[in-house]
């Protein structure tokens, strides 16, 4: 699979340890160099703020799609290559989810996790057919790849499907492993 954009969620603090912060620079960095470019909320805070910088100083281009409720407490990001103005929430995944041909997320609270879990259901469904990973910076992601482990155990996902969400510690490797990655048959 060619990758040309890739949709990041990602945590709009930096978290407790700065390896946190590196890594989505890392990660951006990494996404210029090969030339995808970034989709992503479009905050300039956090970790969300950090990998859009990364990508915007490597030369790369960076598509931020944000509700237009959110502009007025001034977390926008105004360098963007391009920022997309929605009217919710709901907009903003849909919007992000049609520019993107792939899903990774780094660490983040809760809407990191219900993004990076529906784009994942939505694979699963076949309601596209893109790949879902994770950037696990400092074991960050080890207990969801628990809990996914367990749901195949109990037989609530079937190990093809398990295999939707990606986990990785290195930036390369996961975006090697995101374009290798081949859908599997459809749930329904």
């Amino acid at each position: 699979m060619s990758l040309t954009r890739l949709c990041v969620f990602a945590g709009s603090g930096d978290g407790r340890h700065p390896d946190y912060r590196e890594a989505a620079i890392l990660l951006g960095r990494e996404l210029a160099r090969r030339q995808v470019s970034l989709v992503y909320g479009g905050a300039r805070i956090g970790l969300m703020g950090a990998v859009a910088d990364a990508v915007l100083d490597g030369g790369g281009e960076v598509i931020g799609v944000l509700p237009g409720s959110l502009v007025k407490s001034e977390i926008a990001h105004q360098g963007l290559t391009e920022l997309r103005l929605v009217g919710s929430m709901h907009e903003r995944k849909e919007e992000m989810g049609g520019l993107a041909d792939g899903f990774l997320a780094l660490p983040g609270g809760l809407g990191t996790f219900e993004e990076l879990l529906e784009a994942a259901t939505w694979s699963q469904l076949g309601i596209h057919a893109k790949p879902c990973g994770a950037l696990n910076v400092r074991g960050y992601f080890d207990q969801l790849a628990f809990l996914l482990d367990r749901a195949v155990d109990e037989e609530f996902l079937t190990p093809s499907h398990r295999q939707i969400v990606l986990l990785d510690d290195r930036p390369d490797v996961l975006l090697r492993r995101v374009g290798e990655w081949e859908a599997p048959v459809a749930k329904w």
